[in-house]
This record gives C-alpha cells, structure tokens and sequence, in this order.
C-alpha cells in the first residue's frame, strides 16, 4: 500500500491544478536541486516564487526572505528543507492559504501531514515534481 502522502490523485491534483508555486530554498545555484525542479515547473507554465533567507532574484522571479512576505496568493508550498525543518514550512503554508504543500525526496514529517491535511490542503511527501510529472502530470 502507498502511504497517503504519496497517493497518485493528489499528485495529478497538485500539478494540475497549482500555478503558483512558492519554492522554499531556492536560491541561485543552478547544482541545487530546487534551482532545477522551479525551472522544469516554470518550462511548464508554473510561475515560481524563490523563499530564501537572502530573497535572491531566481529565474527572472523575485524572492522573498519568509513565505508570508509574498504578497500574492500560493497555491503550492514547495520545501527543500530537511524533515526536521520542513514542518514549519507546512504550518506557514497554513496561514498564508495555500492550496497544497509538497515536501521533496526523503523529506517527511508524519505530524506536519495531519496537521496540514487536517487544515483541508493537500500535501505531497517523499516525492519530486519532476520525477512525478511524466505519469501524473497535465498532459
């Protein structure tokens, strides 16, 4: 069985559905890995919020040093931040009313997982974007 956090319909939902994706981490480093997962959502019509503490302009978009200092809606939270740290990010993406939160490969955090889908978002864990787009993705 698939954990929740991992189930294929939400997936589709996700990349369906969320055209604004806050992505926390993101910095100007094209070696990282979320300096490449915001340019393949932004090569498929995704505008892409860089939230890093430094706000660095990334791939022509502005950042912003927390998610709640972006001043516009999100629909997705994105977090490249270790498991321990990434349960914050979900809380904030909370508050600010997004539509869904995806933590990246090998980040999970079971309590951050209620907590926001109890607060009625959608939530991805364990998972990349990219890797899922070829079967889950908008055609």
């Amino acid at each position: 069985m698939t954990e929740p956090w991992g189930d294929s319909e939400k997936i589709r939902r996700i990349l369906a559905e969320c055209d604004t994706w806050a992505v926390v981490g993101l910095a100007n480093n094209p070696g990282r890995a979320a300096f490449g997962v915001a340019r393949f959502l932004q090569q498929r019509g995704k505008r892409i919020v860089p939230v890093h503490p430094d706000a660095p302009t990334v791939l022509g978009e502005r950042g912003y040093a927390t998610l709640s200092e972006i001043p516009f809606p999100v629909d997705c939270v994105d977090v490249f931040r270790r498991s321990e740290a990434a349960g914050a990010f979900a809380d904030e993406a909370v508050k600010i009313g997004a539509k869904a939160v995806w933590f990246q490969l090998d980040v999970v955090d079971e309590a951050a997982y209620r907590r926001t889908t109890e607060a009625g978002l959608d939530m991805v864990m364990n998972r990349c974007p990219a890797i899922e787009w070829p079967a889950n993705g908008p055609r």
